[in-house]
């Protein structure tokens, strides 16, 4: 009998998506904008904090680079980014013919140091060149170090754009990730705690900042009743369509929470007390959505040991993020690592972390790994 396929993170619907759907096929509301845009901003904003502005756009990698725009980021300058993270963290940086400087990680959290950070900084002011902007990341869904990375940043006058795509329902000390940025970004992939199958948002509390986003979004139309450009503009508004998945997946957001949280501490609970695998604890005052489970093995060997028996079953699961500054696409970029991103990209590895999971397939894949590692 031929077991079915676990997916690493595959997407969850609620119950109302294909209605919100249906209603923008029904009125003709199939452009980048109308009744489902609105409502999913206000669902957004809603959940996040009432001070948010929100726009939805075509993708979370749009809104890191608008953030940046906005942020007067252009040819030349540097922009500090977080190297153990998604390529699209960083991407955009290159997009605007920028630089990125990337920093290494600390171990409570897996993301950005601050320690690191200020060296980084201290460092590029030394040589003449004061950076446009940080990108933090809440990488797996755990929150960085907000308060500590708020410090140094003003210390220096330098905005951060907080990386919030996998942290949709994320907290730190009680209030929500993408309220803690100067601009804050969402991802809506197909992999995400919600999806809209493909999408974002940017997050802000400047309804100037949120305007100019949707202005060149919108292929920066001058107001004018003629078509005019005084700008360069994007086409990354998300459509109403899109937006009408948002719509049904914010409904669901609390229970997709609960339920990834709960994958996690069922993995936990069957793995924790092995002396080869290491899970990542919440710290205190944080709270992580565990939009991924990730474990550490003792070695690489160990790691891809694992790996593989998981997909000789059909089981996806994924090595931790490659960093950034040993991406081939950025070998000449300057960085400031201590080994720490390197040694967890090497031993670590993403479990099946899926809300739709079920517990049989929690099972199975518990069974598989105790049985490779007893041997």
């Amino acid at each position: 009998m031929t077991q079915t396929k676990i997916w690493l993170s595959s997407p969850h619907m609620g119950t109302n998506e294909q209605r919100y759907v249906q209603e923008a096929f029904d009125t003709n509301w199939v452009a980048p904008l109308g009744p489902n845009v609105d409502r999913f901003e206000e669902a957004i904003q809603n959940f996040v904090g009432n001070d948010i502005q929100v726009a939805a756009l075509s993708s979370g990698t749009a809104a890191i680079h608008l953030a940046l725009e906005i942020l007067g980021v252009s040819q030349g300058d540097e922009v500090i980014c977080q190297s153990f993270t998604f390529s699209a963290s960083a991407n955009p940086i290159k997009y605007l013919g920028a630089n990125p400087i990337f920093v290494d990680s600390e171990r409570d959290t897996w993301n950005i140091s601050p320690v690191l950070l200020e060296e980084a900084i201290k460092d590029r002011l030394k040589n003449g060149v004061k950076p446009k902007a940080i990108v933090a990341v809440h990488l797996y869904g755990m929150p960085y170090k907000v308060e500590e990375i708020r410090k140094v940043a003003d210390s220096y006058g330098i905005p951060i754009v907080e990386d919030s795509a996998e942290a949709l329902g994320s907290m730190y000390k009680g209030k929500n990730c993408s309220s803690f940025g100067d601009i804050g970004i969402l991802s809506f992939n197909g992999n995400k705690i919600i999806t809209t199958s493909g999408g974002g948002a940017m997050t802000t509390k400047s309804l100037e900042i949120k305007k100019k986003a949707v202005f060149l979004a919108t292929q920066a139309r001058d107001d004018a009743p003629h078509y005019q450009h005084s700008n360069v503009g994007y086409n990354y508004r998300m459509s109403n369509i899109l937006a009408g998945i948002g719509r049904g997946q914010m409904e669901v957001l609390p229970n997709r929470v609960a339920a990834r949280r709960a994958n996690h501490e069922f993995y936990k609970s069957r793995l924790g007390d092995m002396s080869e695998i290491e899970f990542l604890d919440e710290p205190n005052g944080f709270y992580s959505n565990r939009w991924l489970t990730c474990i550490l093995t003792p070695s690489f060997e160990k790691r891809e040991m694992i790996r593989l028996a998981l997909l000789e079953e059909d089981i996806e699961s994924r090595p931790l993020w490659k960093p950034m500054h040993l991406q081939p696409v950025f070998k000449n970029a300057l960085h400031f690592s201590d080994g720490t991103s390197e040694d967890l990209f090497e031993r670590g590895l993403c479990l099946p972390s899926g809300s739709n999971l079920e517990t049989s397939d929690l099972e199975r894949i518990v069974h598989l790994i105790i049985k490779k590692l007893a041997k």
